[in-house]
């Protein structure tokens, strides 16, 4: 009688272990969370250096100090992180009581810039988008596009698109982001009107907006980008520089085209490993807007391909974490507002570095976290804390916190544990504090259970007892 071998399990091929591999780390809970606080401090951090680096020449021209720039923008990021911390310390359910009075301030905001002496900026760059509050000039633009996104996430979260008339949600909304869309517009900075419309187009598109809004939507925006062609002046100018550029010959270097073309040769100066942090040459006054504008040129001079791409990877892993926040969040505001938050800072990010590098037209759109600037840097840093926020309430980021205590982040900054939907505070009646009499958008105990799985934290005494003498479990 012969014994047989038993039979070697066949060796899992590498794309099997590779997706095993993502498999476990995706179930991670808390990977989201720290990820994303990983990504953006990093680019808060490159933002730093390129503060110090590209200010330096504009710095000692108008103050007789290199650093005074510098150090006014880390004030700035020191207050965004402030905001940060803030952001992660409000409950989103708190934070949506807030959102119809934050969407009226940023109208009035919009208005009260279009008012001459209140509002500035027209003589000097051609568009009246600020308003100085002493050192630091307020873009109300910046700010209404992070709370039309908000309100967008409140009004429509849970809620299907089911006619054309005002009354429908979908329908106020693109009605109220129109107008806030109009007094952007008035302001001439076509850069931020249009980066306000992709914002509320991505809001829709996720909420389940019916194709002919967004579709109605997409052809206005490109009859409006043909008027601006069509129209003359320093538009239509940018308009021809891209197209020249697209060909491989700016024509008018020294006029209409000077900036595009500094941009093109301060990157190619750069070649792969760059020349050096702080010996970029183009920002001794051969690039304008040499830290704000185009301080991805001088990211690619002095840091080179690899620093280029580094902050591309960035951007894109920031749109991707924050997308997967948004499909693990708890209930569909959470989920809404996660990708709104996401796709305004990932757009305007590649906005702005499509025009650096002559794939768009320039536009004047700021670099996201890495640009020198006024109030940009404070809204933008405080949206991304609402965003990590966001993935703090994953359930299975609860469930962990509540089992095994809150990450060292999170005791370091006084930050308290947060909690499920039906797990918040209640008020008189028994209802929850955050929940709505009508439901808005939170998901049901039941189903994020079968989503999800159920949390430790939910099952009482009997289900951790063991069975006795005949009892099935």
């Amino acid at each position: 009688m012969t014994a047989t071998r038993p039979q070697q399990p066949a060796s899992k091929t590498l794309g099997q272990r590779v997706g095993e591999i993502r498999q476990h780390y995706r179930a991670q809970p808390g990977l989201d969370y720290q990820l994303l606080r990983i990504i953006i401090f990093s680019l808060i951090g490159i933002g730093v250096l390129m503060a110090f680096s590209a200010s330096m020449a504009i710095s000692f021209t108008e103050n007789s100090n290199v650093w005074t720039d510098a150090i006014r923008q880390c004030l700035l990021v020191a207050g965004g992180l402030i905001l940060f911390w803030i952001a992660l310390r409000v409950s989103p359910y708190t934070l949506r009581k807030f959102v119809p009075w934050l969407l009226l301030l940023s109208i009035i905001l919009l208005i009260a810039v279009l008012i001459p002496g209140v509002g500035t900026g027209r003589e000097t760059v051609g568009s009246q988008s600020w308003i100085p509050l002493g050192p630091v000039a307020f873009q109300p633009s910046e700010f209404a596009r992070v709370t039309v996104a908000m309100y967008g996430a409140s009004a429509l979260a849970g809620k299907p698109h089911r006619s054309m008339r005002l009354s429908d949600p979908f329908m106020m909304y693109s009605l109220i982001a129109s107008v806030m869309f109009v007094l952007i517009v008035l302001q001439g900075d076509i850069g931020m009107a249009a980066s306000f419309a992709l914002v509320v187009i991505f809001t829709l598109l996720f909420a389940g907006v019916n194709w002919r809004v967004a579709a109605t939507i997409i052809g206005l925006g490109a009859l409006g980008l043909t008027a601006v062609f069509l129209g003359g002046g320093f538009r239509t100018h940018r308009f021809h520089t891209y197209f020249d550029a697209f060909r491989g010959n700016i024509e008018d270097t020294q006029g209409t085209g000077f900036q595009a073309y500094q941009g093109f040769l301060s990157l190619a100066d750069g070649g792969f490993w760059g020349v050096g942090l702080g010996q970029s040459r183009a920002k001794w006054f051969y690039l304008p807007e040499a830290k704000n504008d185009f301080v991805f040129a001088i990211i690619g001079e002095e840091l080179g391909l690899w620093g280029g791409l580094l902050v591309i990877g960035l951007f894109a892993a920031l749109g991707y974490i924050g997308l997967r926040t948004a499909k693990n969040a708890q209930d569909s505001f959470q989920a809404l507002l996660a990708a709104t938050l996401t796709v305004g800072v990932v757009i305007q990010a590649f906005i702005n570095i499509g025009y650096v590098v002559g794939l768009l037209p320039v536009t004047g759109i700021q670099l996201p976290m890495i640009s020198a600037g006024g109030s940009a840097a404070l809204i933008t840093i405080g949206s991304m804390g609402v965003l990590c926020n966001v993935a703090r309430h994953e359930p299975l980021q609860i469930s962990a916190m509540q089992n095994f205590g809150r990450p060292l982040f999170d005791r370091l900054f006084f930050i308290p544990e947060p909690q499920l939907f039906d797990a918040a505070p209640k008020r008189k009646g028994g209802r929850h504090a955050s929940q709505p009499q009508k439901n808005r958008g939170g998901r049901r105990p039941a189903e994020r259970e079968e989503r999800f799985g159920r949390t430790v934290t939910s099952r009482g005494p009997s289900d951790y007892r063991l069975p006795r003498r005949g009892e099935k479990r």
